[in-house]
């Protein structure tokens, strides 16, 4: 059967345990650039990507085939179903260098399991860069005989081995019956004593490795200065969003001023020259200049996950998040939700517990997702002025972020406390304690992580660009005619926005801001796409760019302008996330509940402060 489908597209599979690089080692393989996360439970879905003439397969991360925990059932499903497969020929199990005994313990069981089933298995040493940085050197060859099967030294991060690795999986999948594994655990030996056999011979002792490690977790794990560390890394984070991403938005908005000049001179007056002007350059452009606010956060949370941060992060919030009926292990989740609620309701998929579970998924729509940056930074940039403090290291601005930020973050904590009243909790009482490994400190990989933040800019492009686009269009054709006159009170669009007007005059917002909420229901960030066409219809001589000073000359109130960010910050508006939270809890009733629930808490929160300032 091997012989006769050599010539054949085979799969190679990729294992491992977490926080063992092993993500990273398919990126450089594949070529792909898929997120990298230093935290157990990040990869609980197959990705797969070309080696060659075959398929690599990146499967979940698993400390062991005797399962604990969710996402390992579901790696060590895949990996049997592997194993039964005639298309699998080879395994590749990834090994920490520098935690050898750990990753040896569900090495050896993958091992024997290859063996069992005569399938090719090669393991890849990763991390050999931090090995030569203890001064220690691993013996590969005398390591591969005493496992029994082919050890391939490589660094993940610095590419050392990773060419040579592809030239070997390439000879192994072509003749995978040569590299059967040639030994497996005694039965009256264990995997664990096996492995710290191994890994006292070829391995680094545990002492050296984690000295460094726990003289930095004496502070960040400190009770009062680890708590202490945590709140100003995270004010940090946010301070940044604004402040470090300031003169990259200036610098889109000058771009895009830039050409609409010199696009709209060359064609002249007319309808063109006014479509261009209100739908593109005033909707479309106004939604572009807060895309580097996406990629600072995408490079911060980036920072955090690569140098083993988040873990610790985790576990400092695990005994404040239990008192809210959470576990620390939703705070991968919650902070996964300000950059997209969708990928971090579907990361809650790792928590044990049932009930605890439900509530971090119920809850994570309140995180401040990167869709309200824009609303954030464009309301914020109308209504609190741009004072900076320390030399220009602290901002009003950024400062206002944070709070923003902070809001949602507690608005979630006190409905958690409610829901866990109200849910039934018969499921946990045989709940398994609170277990996470804590990875090495490491200095994160530039270039995967650049390709991150790209890639995290053009996603978010991608992905809201053709529905801002598509609003815009239809907003300027109903705002522009039928007077064709820059007439917006006699528009079309004016006759619908009059219907509406009602509903949010209460909170101090006029029907434009009527129509820009609704239409926001599509993806948070059209608010913006929409504004900027609506006020480039009305001031379509002024700076096309500058929305936030047409909104200030326009006159909105303090109020209103407050009352609006407060509903932003609630309010669930985004149709994407209502149809994950209905595919991952299985239920309607949960998913427009927490909708209707949200939109009613964001107009009442919204109506009080609108009237208080």
């Amino acid at each position: 059967m091997l012989e006769q489908s050599s010539s054949v597209m085979k799969n190679i599979i990729l294992v491992g345990k977490p926080n063992s690089g092993k993500s990273l080692l398919f990126n450089q393989l594949t070529g792909m650039r898929q997120k990298v996360a230093n935290f157990p439970g990040v990869t609980v879905e197959l990705k797969s990507g070309k080696l060659g003439e075959h398929t690599l397969i990146d499967f979940p991360g698993a400390y062991s085939l005797s399962t604990l925990s969710r996402d390992e059932e579901i790696a060590v499903e895949k990996i049997h179903e592997a194993m039964h497969d005639v298309n699998t020929a080879v395994i590749v199990c990834n090994l920490d260098a520098t935690r050898l005994e750990r990753s040896l313990v569900f090495g050896l069981q993958v091992r024997d399991l290859a063996k069992q089933h005569d399938k090719a298995l090669v393991f890849a040493l990763n991390m050999i860069d931090e090995v030569g940085r203890f001064s220690h050197q691993v013996d590969c060859d005398k390591l591969s005989k005493d496992l029994g099967a082919a050890v391939f030294p490589l660094s993940a991060k610095t590419l050392v081995g990773i060419h040579e690795f592809k030239l070997a999986l390439n000879e192994v999948a072509s003749q995978p019956e040569k590299y059967i594994p040639s030994q497996s655990v005694p039965d009256d030996d264990s995997v664990f004593n096996v492995s710290r056999l191994i890994a006292k011979q070829y391995g680094i002792h545990a002492d050296i490795v984690l000295k460094q490690q726990n003289t930095i977790d004496s502070f960040l794990l400190n009770s009062v200065l680890g708590g202490v560390a945590f709140f100003t890394i995270m004010f940090v984070l946010f301070q940044s969003i604004f402040t470090w991403a300031t003169p990259l938005m200036d610098g889109v908005e000058n771009i895009i001023g830039w050409l609409a000049v010199a696009v709209t001179s060359v064609i002249g007056p007319g309808v063109i020259n006014d479509f261009l002007q209100d739908a593109i350059f005033g909707g479309l452009g106004s939604f572009l200049v807060f895309v580097p606010q996406i990629m600072v956060l995408t490079l911060i949370i980036g920072l955090l996950e690569d140098s083993g941060y988040l873990a610790r992060a985790a576990l400092i919030c695990h005994k404040p998040l239990s008192y809210f009926g959470l576990s620390g292990r939703s705070f991968i989740p919650y902070l996964s939700g300000h950059a997209c609620a969708i990928p971090a309701i579907m990361a809650a998929r790792t928590i044990e517990s049932p009930r605890k579970r439900l509530i971090t998924m119920m809850t994570i729509p309140l995180m401040s997702c990167s869709a309200r940056l824009p609303v954030y930074a464009l309301l914020i940039a109308v209504l609190i002025p741009n004072t900076t403090y320390l030399g220009g290291l602290l901002s009003l601005q950024g400062t206002a972020f944070f709070v923003l930020y902070f809001l949602g973050i507690v608005t979630a904590l006190i409905v958690s406390v409610l829901l866990n009243k109200f849910t039934d909790n018969d499921s946990d009482k045989a709940e398994m304690p609170f277990i996470l490994e804590l990875p090495n400190y490491r200095l994160p990989h530039w270039k995967p992580l650049m390709l991150r933040v790209i890639t995290s800019a053009k996603q978010f492009i991608r992905r809201a660009g053709p529905v801002i686009f598509m609003v815009s269009v239809v907003i300027w054709f109903l705002g522009y005619f039928p007077s064709s006159e820059h007439d917006l009170q006699g528009s079309y669009l004016s006759m619908l926005g009059q219907w509406i007007e009602p509903v949010f005059e209460p909170l101090g917002l006029d029907w434009r801001y009527g129509v820009a909420i609704l239409v926001s229901f599509l993806a948070r960030e059209v608010f913006v796409g929409a504004l900027g066409t609506l006020f480039g219809i009305e001031g379509a001589d002024e700076n096309i760019a500058g929305l936030a000073e047409n909104i200030q000359a326009d006159g909105l109130t303090l109020g209103a302008g407050l009352g609006l960010l407060i509903f932003y910050v609630i309010a669930l508006q985004c149709v994407a996330t209502v149809a994950t939270l209905k595919g991952e809890t299985g239920s309607k009733k949960i998913a427009w509940g927490l909708f209707a629930g949200y939109g009613l808490l964001a107009y009442t929160s919204a109506f009080i402060v609108s009237h208080i300032f």
